[in-house]
């Protein structure tokens, strides 16, 4: 077990800093045009994954009782990374569109890098700080989200996915058998909608409409309008369009890690609408250390649902007795998710063994395949739910 003495120490933290050396390579990108523009993504997916095969699996657990002071690189990690982020987009939309050495389609590679980014690591990094107490790190998951208009992500992540993980009333978790190009339209429309209705029914339970001004959407439409604002103003029509395809790329990443993070799992339904609680087996997880190092640990997803208010570094390994394992780390299985025929035949085995695991007195598992629209998702505040 790692101490919180070598925690506390830079060398213990620096391995989760790799994700800055992402960021030259769009600057690169943007200077170079031609292959170049194929940097950030193939390092982000590919030679993250290539280190996976050298490093191997981070089997090891930090002292989940290491104070939050012990802490203070990590929880850095996380905030400077919304500075560099912003400057980044920042300077890509004043340089790239009058770049005439770029063609248009060099452009929107550029951009599309600059999503990989944002969307691997960006929207990773606004998830460990929405999770947290301070003000200042949940505005800060804020800012990240709005740069690529998903602001509700929180809302809908905090109010309904963690609460409804595992059960049809949950958008995100992907259902057994829905391949990711059904998964994503779908989620798309059902996230917004699920977080705009937690967050009526939140004011509701304090006699508020959805009008009043502490709806956070009001908040999120801001920061967006002024990301937008702010992209017309620095690169004209072309530096909007090229703002949103980031932004589109950024979307697409997060909705893929969703796809693999809980594909086929579900909770036990209990009877009269009720649900077993939350337990490690009902998120996948992968021990890949160099993956791990580029997604703060997300891969130990199984312990975050588990044990939600954790900060990355204290988030536990789960044995296979445990919690599901995935053969590959994120960036070769969402990958794999994008080929519906190719994940079927990698995790539905998976899937099936884990049902005959955790739940043999199950023989029928169709209803738990279903899926309902977010308006017959039940009332937050009700101890009941509509039986599947």
């Amino acid at each position: 077990m790692t101490s919180p003495e070598t925690l506390r120490s830079w060398q213990a933290a620096s391995p989760f800093w790799l994700s800055f050396l992402l960021v030259p390579l769009v600057v690169l990108a943007a200077i170079f045009g031609g292959w170049v523009i194929l940097l950030p993504p193939l390092a982000t997916w590919y030679l993250f994954a290539a280190l996976d095969g050298v490093f191997g699996l981070n089997l090891e657990n930090a002292d989940p009782l290491t104070p939050e002071g012990d802490l203070r690189w990590y929880s850095a990690l996380t905030m400077a990374w919304v500075p560099v982020q912003f400057l980044l987009v920042v300077a890509m939309l004043i340089y790239v569109p009058g770049a005439n050495h770029l063609s248009g389609l060099e452009k929107v590679g550029i951009f599309f890098g600059v999503g990989v980014l944002s969307g691997t690591v960006g929207i990773n990094y606004s998830h460990e700080l929405m999770h947290q107490k301070s003000k200042l790190e949940r505005w800060l998951a804020d800012i990240l989200l709005a740069i690529v208009l998903y602001s509700h992500f929180r809302s809908e992540h905090l109010l309904v996915h963690h609460r409804y993980v595992g059960t049809p009333h949950d958008p995100v978790t992907a259902r057994y058998n829905e391949g990711f190009h059904r998964f994503y339209p779908r989620v798309l429309r059902q996230c917004w909608l699920s977080a705009f209705g937690a967050e009526r029914e939140h004011l509701a339970r304090r006699s508020l409409p959805w009008t009043d001004l502490r709806n956070p959407f009001f908040r999120y439409w801001a920061l967006q309008g002024a990301m937008l604002l702010g992209a017309m103003l620095l690169g004209g029509i072309t530096g909007l369009l090229l703002f949103i395809v980031q932004a589109g790329v950024a979307i697409w990443q997060l909705e893929l890690v969703n796809y693999v993070e809980h594909y086929g799992l579900t909770r036990k339904y209990l009877g009269q609408g009720k649900f077993e609680h939350v337990m490690p087996r009902h998120s996948w997880n992968a021990a890949h250390k160099a993956s791990n190092w580029l997604l703060i640990n997300l891969q130990r997803h199984s312990d975050h649902h588990y044990k939600p208010d954790r900060r990355f570094p204290l988030l536990q390994n789960h044995t296979t007795a445990d919690a599901p394992q995935l053969p590959f780390g994120y960036p070769v299985m969402t990958v794999a998710a994008m080929v519906p025929p190719l994940w079927r035949r990698i995790m539905n085995p998976r899937v099936r063994r884990w049902r005959q695991m955790y739940y043999p007195e199950i023989t029928d598992w169709s209803a738990y395949n279903k899926a309902i629209s977010p308006d017959e998702r039940p009332d937050p505040a009700s101890s009941t739910s509509t039986p599947i």
